[in-house]
């Protein structure tokens, strides 16, 4: 270990946001970077622990008590090194992981924890400064051909670890331009898109194909790009050209509202909401008209990071009002005791959107949208309470407590149920599972010879970090099956 005393000579520092009256009239990335030498003493807090239980909560397996005592040292190759072993692409999760392994870190037990994402970032962006990161093809090739559907981070990490084995790999994405939910889900204030192209282009230089306007099954578009020159591709025909075919199509299916009023004009989901955004600032020709909130009473029904990233895109819009709300109570501010350390901790979060001007209501219920000639108005709305029956949780309305808000736009911002199954899980005959998604074996396989799936498609919604994990073992797996 470098510095034996690190973790008791230096108090945790965070890069900070760029300032509100800044940031909001703008869609460039809100975080700040430090300097070169104050990340070198943040990796210096780092215990390298006997057992680094922050290397046991991340998905992806990431070393981190080795990366930080070559950051320490001041050695940024080195400390790339150790990182690129296991992350793919560390400059997706270094701007978006939530940091488990923050909330796992040894010295967080009793003090603030490490700061494992931004040291992570700051040795991926040295990284690329320095030169380390150039496109590196497979020496030699080994005759097998994947197809990988769906360019979203499960695809682009299974793509990247079967090339890099020497397989030939090529990624079909329907949209017009590859990232997934990467690039149309998460608004540039979080990630600017020109990180993902850099990526592509790396990918592109060592081999992969990337073939986008391009369907894999029919029956789906995703919400706002137009179909105009968009094509279409069986799994069939996938696999009479491919020795194996990986679905990586995300949990598309987002959970709606069945409530009166739902049908009125100014009701939007989330997903829909926030692409069409992003494809606005990248350029692209919609397929349906524009969706602002400027000068409008908005409303983001779902509490979580989505919810959060539809508060920051309308207040950067220019909405008059915006309020959040969730039907789960306030979450506590410090670990409950069925969540000890070193446990994930469902904790309150206050995040850079919402630092920007939003009121927030927890343990609230939507009943019903009102409007006007067929255009959303008003919100009504009730608090409840939650109470364990036979250790379920219940919902139960609190009489007399309903109550109504004015709002020209709602943002259904509560999550996705299912992969779509219409499409590629339809076209390749896929069974699902009881939740739903693409059912597999331990091995990622599905139910139809020749064809894995991996991320969102068969676990459901859940972390970018989970999806690029899953789609690492995805590729190991068909690694495994076709190389023996």
């Amino acid at each position: 270990m470098a510095d034996p005393k690190g973790f008791l000579t230096y108090k945790r520092k965070v890069a900070h946001y760029r300032p509100v009256n800044e940031r909001v009239r703008d869609y460039f990335e809100v975080e700040e970077r430090l300097t070169g030498g104050e990340r070198i003493e943040q990796a210096r807090r780092c215990m390298d622990c006997g057992v680094p239980f922050c290397h046991w909560a991340c998905p992806l397996g990431n070393a981190m008590p080795e990366f930080q005592d070559k950051l320490c040292r001041g050695d940024w190759e080195g400390a790339w090194a150790v990182l690129q072993e296991t992350s793919p692409f560390p400059e997706f999760t270094g701007r978006l992981c939530p940091a488990l392994c923050e909330v796992s870190c040894v010295l967080g037990s009793n003090d603030e924890p490490v700061t494992c994402r931004q040291n992570e970032l700051d040795v991926v962006e040295k990284a690329f400064e320095l030169g380390f990161i150039i496109p590196r093809p497979p020496k030699k090739r080994c005759g097998k051909k994947v197809a990988v559907a769906g360019s979203g981070p499960a695809g682009l990490a299974a793509a990247a670890f079967l090339n890099r084995a020497g397989f030939s790999v090529t990624v079909f994405e329907a949209d017009k331009r590859a990232g997934g939910y990467l690039r149309y889900g998460i608004p540039f204030f979080k990630m600017e898109k020109k990180i993902i192209d850099r990526r592509l282009a790396i990918m592109e230089a060592e081999g992969v194909v990337f073939k986008t306007n391009m369907r894999v099954g029919d029956g789906f578009f995703a919400f706002g790009t137009s179909a105009e020159g968009v094509q279409t591709v069986s799994v069939k025909e996938l696999l009479a050209d491919f020795d194996a075919v990986l679905l990586t199509i995300g949990a598309r299916k987002a959970r709606d509202l069945t409530v009166p009023g739902r049908e009125l004009s100014g009701v939007y989901q989330a997903l829909d909401y926030l692409s069409v955004q992003n494809r606005i600032l990248s350029g692209e020709k919609l397929g349906v008209p524009p969706i602002s909130a400027e000068g409008k009473k908005v409303l983001v029904i779902g509490g979580g990071d989505t919810g959060s990233d539809c508060v920051g895109t309308a207040n950067r819009q220019g909405a008059l009002a915006v309020t959040q709300i969730e039907v789960m109570p306030s979450p506590p501010v410090s670990r409950p005791p069925h969540q000890p350390w070193p446990l994930w901790a469902g904790l309150f979060k206050t995040t850079s959107s919402h630092e920007e001007g939003c009121e927030r209501l927890f343990a609230v219920n939507t009943k019903s949208f009102a409007g006007e000639n067929g255009v959303l108005k008003k919100v009504k709305l009730c608090k409840v309470e939650w109470a364990s029956e036979n250790g379920i949780p219940r919902m139960k309305e609190i009489p007399g407590s309903g109550f109504e808000i004015d709002a020209d736009m709602a943002v259904l911002a509560m999550g996705f149920v299912h992969v779509v199954q219409e499409g590629a899980a339809a076209d390749a005959g896929l069974e699902t599972d009881q939740r739903g998604n693409i059912k597999t074996d331990g091995s990622c396989r599905t139910s139809a010879p020749r064809v894995w799936a991996a991320g969102d498609s068969r676990n459901g919604a859940s972390l970018i970090v989970r999806a690029l994990a899953d789609g690492s073992l995805a590729a190991n797996e068909i690694i495994k099956s076709l190389k023996g």
